[in-house]
């Protein structure tokens, strides 16, 4: 169960660090009341993922399911460059999710 929150406090996290673009710098009302609320059940749900999973192995997995998610979406709907050499460093994140996944050792 805690892979699990830990996946879905990834994929808020996605969704809150790309609400800040919409937000203005928090000067409109409801896309900030968005951001924030899914900010912070991305971070309870990943508390309560670092209740089993080791913090240092949690904070990576989270913080890299963010990264991934956001270049991605940049890239799909914001017209960011999708350059052969970016795309590779998105997979290599990826690469190190999925080995920490696969590495990593309950405590």
């Amino acid at each position: 169960m805690s892979w699990f929150l830990l996946l879905v406090a990834g994929l808020l996290e996605i969704g809150w660090a790309i609400g800040l673009k919409y937000t203005d710098g928090f000067t409109r009302l409801w896309p900030s009341v968005a951001t924030l609320a899914t900010a912070w059940l991305s971070f309870y749900l990943l508390a309560l993922a670092v209740r089993e999973i080791p913090i240092g192995t949690a904070y990576a997995i989270w913080t890299g399911i963010g990264a991934v998610g956001v270049a991605t979406f940049g890239i799909l709907f914001l017209k960011e460059p999708a350059s052969m050499v970016r795309i590779l460093f998105i997979l290599m994140i990826v690469a190190g999710i999925m080995g920490l996944k696969v590495f990593s050792t309950p405590h």
